[in-house]
């Protein structure tokens, strides 16, 4: 049978930024009561945005953590958002936040089922232990990212830096599946 386009899914978009200045987290909180903020638990500040859904760790540092995004885009957006509330209850930050995508997390289906005790030992740098987890696990080296790899024809991708790396790993490993006659459709 032919082989299918993938169907992917982008679920997380991770980035760090920086305003490159302390922030003061307690004065933050008193100004913004829904900013969740336990220091004895957590050394950051937990700041959630409706729009776009995402969750903003702040740190004394000027360092921050965003989750939750679907896209790059979406992931700067929220950090820019996050600054300009900031700015408009006057906490004062002076630079703009220098932005770098940490992760992105996909999910995608090939269409197709995959032979897992096969592909274990024909791909290189994969690891299958059913036993312990149901999914070969495969590292990538170009791009670098981890690949899990279900019998089901489902993936996961992460370590990905850009959604070009994401794509380019899938489409390396759905070739590499369908050379080796690893993949198969019912």
């Amino acid at each position: 049978m032919p082989q299918t386009k993938p169907i992917v899914s982008i679920e997380n978009v991770v980035v760090s930024a920086t305003v490159e200045q302390a922030l003061d987290l307690d004065d933050i909180t008193k100004k913004f009561p829904e900013v969740e903020y336990h220091p004895k638990k957590f050394p950051g500040a937990i700041f959630k945005l409706k729009s776009p859904k995402t969750a903003i760790l702040l740190f004394r540092t000027g360092n921050m953590v965003c989750t939750g995004a679907k896209s790059e885009d979406m992931a700067k957006r929220a950090v820019s958002n996050v600054v300009e509330k900031l700015r408009a209850k006057n906490v004062k930050i002076k630079n703009e936040p220098k932005v770098t995508v940490e992760n992105i997390v996909s999910a995608i289906n090939l269409g197709g089922r995959i032979h897992l005790e096969q592909a274990a030992r024909v791909l290189p740098k994969s690891m299958y232990e059913p036993e312990q987890f149901p999914g070969l696990v495969h590292r990538m080296i170009d791009p670098k990212t981890v690949i899990l790899i279900f019998a089901s024809g489902k993936l996961v991708c992460t370590g990905g830096k850009s959604t070009h790396e994401v794509f380019r790993a899938i489409h390396n490993i759905h070739n590499t599946l369908e050379e080796k006659n690893l993949i198969y459709y019912d």
